[in-house]
């Protein structure tokens, strides 16, 4: 099959963990890939390093922190009049360790705009690339600590997932504001947020284009990849530690590999079609278990709230 026959998706961060094991999946599964990165040798080592087959994915830059960088990247796919059947938002950054915000470009932080405000403005743009496919999927990953339905979402560490009353976004989310709560910065729970808006996103494009469109939005979460370089900029004590514990304590370890293999499940397998799912596999890991369809919390399922974010990024991210 070749490249311009074969199904294709857009996975961004694909230069490593999750993102680049779901490139080396759906190969497998004869898709031809575009892997969306901001450090394009990075990408092109770690292709290499996994022995990609030439020809079967490309390398295409995007830094999901820039809004200029993400119409950029829309638009030169654009130019190219060809169908999308598959947009994976995977890229993420997590900075535990920040004391204070990093900002992006336009002045957002940093947490949010990456993991959130690029993924909503480059889902919104791929909406007519994705309706030229036969059967169009876009596939947001969560994650459960942002999941107060599940143990992993209650942690209090450094807080729970809280959007408040969007106060940060309301104000313009820019110095001094970081949270979208409107309280003071936090980094770890920044990550968190900005996991639960991805979450409340794919929901909200449910709600307001499958009917019409007929494109599958879900989301998943594969199990703790406790050893997944969005962990680097944890404490090196941290990312000793807690994979040994997920390993022998939670049993909710999940290698790169397989994760990569269930995000191409979600992407490709034709029981993955129903649209506004969240799929997961437990938290804790059981030999031959298959996926099922893990409910959220109030805080990610509030139709009323999802339409005000809905409302509230459009104006930051310049699609209102």
């Amino acid at each position: 099959m070749t490249s311009s026959s074969a199904p294709l998706a857009i996975v961004t961060g694909a230069s490593s963990g999750v993102g680049l094991h779901t490139t080396n999946a759906l190969i497998k599964r004869g898709w031809h890939v575009i892997m969306a990165c901001r450090d394009l040798p990075k990408a092109e080592a770690a292709a290499r390093a996994l022995d990609l087959p030439e020809g079967s994915y490309e390398i295409a830059h995007i830094d999901l922190g820039s809004l200029q960088s993400v119409r950029a990247f829309h638009a030169a796919f654009r130019a190219r009049g060809r169908a999308l059947d598959a947009l994976v938002c995977n890229a993420a950054v997590y900075l535990p360790l920040l004391k204070s915000p990093a900002r992006s470009p336009e002045g957002y932080e940093i947490s949010v705009a990456t993991n959130y405000f690029g993924h909503f403005l480059l889902a919104n743009l791929m909406l007519e690339d994705l309706q030229k496919a036969k059967a169009p999927r876009l596939i947001t990953l969560g994650t459960v600590t942002a999941n107060s339905e599940e143990f992993g979402g209650k942690v209090p560490i450094p807080a729970p997932a809280d959007l408040g009353d969007f106060q940060g976004l309301v104000a313009g989310f820019k110095d001094p504001v970081a949270m979208i709560d409107g309280k003071p910065f936090k980094a770890g729970k920044a990550y968190k947020d900005s996991k639960l808006c991805t979450m409340m996103m794919s929901r909200e494009l449910h709600t307001r284009h499958h009917a019409a469109t007929g494109i599958v939005f879900s989301t998943l979460y594969p199990g703790c990849v406790a050893d997944t370089p969005l962990f680097r900029n944890a404490p090196p004590m941290f990312q000793k530690i807690f994979p040994w514990f997920q390993k022998n304590i939670t049993k909710g370890y999940v290698s790169q590999p397989l994760s990569g293999d269930r995000v191409a499940q979600v992407v490709a397998d034709p029981a993955f079609a129903a649209s506004g799912v969240h799929w997961s596999w437990g938290n804790r890991q059981k030999e031959g278990r298959q996926a099922f369809s893990q409910g959220l919390s109030s805080k990610a399922t509030d139709a009323e709230r999802s339409a005000r974010l809905w409302d509230l990024t459009c104006g930051l991210v310049g699609l209102s």
